[in-house]
């Protein structure tokens, strides 16, 4: 099983990212993907889910910034982060959770001026 987290990176306060996650060895579709984010000094936390159905759910502090979606053709989930803020450093993990539950390795997202 592989969840390859990608798109991570250094950006401006204000600017946009777009993380990407593919997985392989899963049944793609019966499984909830998440995004969750670790930031040092702080406990791992919840961004962004998205049902096998397409139903997405966010936590408080990126409603209205960031948008979870999912390619059931490419395995793959998505995270277009936008109005990216100072305190949105963090490593982001991408989660599969069904039957199982599996992680991506992390991919580092910086914002900074």
């Amino acid at each position: 099983v592989y969840l390859v987290e990608s798109g991570g990176g250094l950006v401006e306060p204000g600017g946009s990212l777009r993380l990407s996650c593919t997985t392989s060895g899963i049944a793609f579709t019966y499984y909830t993907m998440g995004w969750y984010r670790h930031a040092p000094g702080e406990q791992r936390e919840l961004v962004a889910q998205i049902t096998r159905d397409g139903s997405p759910n966010y936590a408080d502090f990126v409603k209205g910034r960031f948008t979870i979606s999912r390619d059931n053709a490419k395995d793959t989930v998505y995270l277009q982060m936008n109005s990216l803020k100072l305190e949105d450093t963090a490593v982001y993990y991408c989660n599969a959770q069904w039957m199982r539950e599996y992680w991506g390795q992390g991919t580092q997202v910086t914002v900074s001026s």
